[in-house]
């Protein structure tokens, strides 16, 4: 098998295996259903309010309907239609900035907007949100090509991680 979850309760067991097939389990290991991917083998998968998420090997992101009504269903024949949703399309890009001076900037923190400083943590040069509203001692994900001790930058949102750290959202910008 090359990749596992289970419902919180232990009722059901899902696996994968290497012919792009996912299987679903009940706690006694009888086989409730079984259900091809439709493109590449499940490498990670996880079970999270009703939903079973796989990643496969043709780098597709797919979301099954793992609820009890869904695998009842599934038991009697009733399969729903997949469908096919294109997300990266509608998600803007950004360049990766590759040096300070490749970051544009500003003298003031634009409404809205989060202020994030550089700071010497030991021999390692961390990220931390000056702002209010966010969580001071938690790192912030940040490229490590642009940080400069004491340093300033502002972004236009973070993102808590699992973890305890913030990710950057939209640009970043140098703030004097």
């Amino acid at each position: 098998m090359y990749s596992c979850a289970t419902s919180p309760s232990g009722r059901f067991v899902f696996a994968g295996d290497a012919a792009s097939s996912v299987y679903c389990f009940d706690r006694d290991g009888t086989r409730l259903w079984k259900l091809g991917t439709g493109g590449g083998s499940a490498l990670s998968m996880q079970y999270r309010d009703g939903r079973l998420y796989l990643v496969t090997t043709d780098s597709s992101l797919v979301c099954v309907d793992a609820s009890e009504a869904a695998i009842s269903a599934a038991q009697q024949g009733t399969v729903p239609q997949p469908r096919d949703v294109k997300l990266a399309a509608a998600l803007p890009t950004y360049a990766p900035a590759t040096t300070a001076t490749a970051v544009a900037t500003v003298t003031r923190v634009p409404a809205g907007a989060v202020v994030v400083e550089c700071v010497q943590d030991g021999g390692r040069l961390r990220v931390h949100v000056v702002s209010e509203g966010y969580d001071g001692s938690w790192n912030v994900q940040f490229p490590r090509a642009i940080r400069q001790p004491g340093a300033r930058y502002v972004v236009d949102a973070l993102h808590p991680a699992a973890g305890g750290f913030y990710r950057v959202r939209g640009d970043i910008r140098r703030l004097q």
